[in-house]
C-alpha cells in the first residue's frame, strides 16, 4: 500500500518565571506549572481495497397489488443478475424496503427498495452497470473503504504521535530545557466526509453505452494527539 501523509502542528509551552512569551510558539509564564503542550495532526491515505455499491429501485406508480408485484419481480431480477455475475450472497444486504403511497393520487403506490454491495473497486463499474440494466434505477452511490478500517485508524494514529513527541522535543531543546515525562494524552481519529449524491438512471437498452467510468478516491483517517509533558 501507498501512504500519503499530512500533517499540521500546533505547540504551546508553558515555563516558570523569567520567560518571554512569543507568538510562535507561544509560551506563558507559570512558575507552579512547569509544563509543555503540543498538540499534532496527521492524515494517511491510502488506495482502497473495498467498494460499497448503494443500489436500489422505485416503480412505477400503480395500485398497491401491482406495486408489490412488479416491485418483487425487480428485485429477484436485480439479485439473480448480481449473484450471476459471481458477487457472494453476504457481500449483499437489504438497507430498505416499503410500499409508499403517493398522497397526490387517489389509491396510487410505488415499492422502493435498497441494498448495499461490497466489490472489489476494480468491479464497482462493472456491478452498478448489470444492477441498472436488471432494473435498479436508484443506484450509484459508492462509498470507497478498506478492509482493516482500525489499521488505518492505528497508522494515523501513530505517526501523530510521533509528530507530537518529536515537535515536543525540538521545541524543549530551542527553550534550553530537558523534555520530561508525559502527563496527560489525549485522541482523537476522523473520515474527511465526501459528498454522496444518489444518482438516478433509467433502465438500460441493448444499445446503450459501456459502463460508466469510475475512478475510487483514495480513504483517509486524520489522527490527532494532544500531549502535556513535564519539563526539566
Amino acid at each position: 500500500m501507498k501512504f500519503a501523509y499530512l500533517s499540521s502542528v500546533v505547540l504551546f509551552a508553558t515555563l516558570s518565571a523569567g520567560a518571554q512569551q512569543t507568538t510562535q510558539p507561544e509560551m506563558k509564564v507559570d512558575s507552579s506549572n512547569r509544563t509543555l503542550t503540543v498538540s499534532a495532526s496527521e492524515t494517511v491515505s491510502v488506495e482502497p481495497d473495498l467498494a460499497v455499491l448503494h443500489i436500489g429501485f422505485d416503480t412505477q406508480l400503480e395500485d398497491a397489488k401491482s406495486a408489490y408485484a412488479d416491485g418483487a419481480r425487480t428485485s429477484n431480477a436485480i439479485i439473480a443478475a448480481i449473484k450471476q455475475a459471481g458477487i457472494p450472497e453476504n457481500a449483499i444486504r437489504s438497507q430498505s424496503q416499503y410500499l409508499e403511497r403517493d398522497w397526490k393520487q387517489q389509491h396510487k403506490f410505488k415499492l422502493t427498495q435498497q441494498w448495499t454491495v461490497k466489490v472489489p473497486p476494480e468491479r464497482a463499474a462493472e456491478i452498478l452497470d448489470i444492477a441498472v440494466t436488471a432494473g435498479a434505477t436508484s443506484s450509484g452511490q459508492i462509498d470507497w473503504t478498506v478492509k482493516d478500517e482500525k489499521a488505518l485508524e492505528a497508522e494515523a494514529l501513530e505517526h501523530a504521535a510521533a509528530r507530537a513527541r518529536q515537535n515536543a522535543e525540538v521545541l524543549a531543546k530551542g527553550m534550553e530545557v530537558r523534555l520530561g515525562t508525559l502527563i496527560y494524552v489525549s485522541n482523537q481519529v476522523s473520515a474527511p466526509q465526501f459528498p454522496r449524491p444518489m444518482a438516478g438512471f433509467a433502465m438500460r437498452t441493448a444499445e446503450a453505452a459501456p459502463p460508466l467510468a469510475i475512478e475510487p478516491h483514495q480513504v483517509s483517517r486524520e489522527a490527532m494527539v494532544y500531549a502535556v509533558f513535564a519539563i526539566e
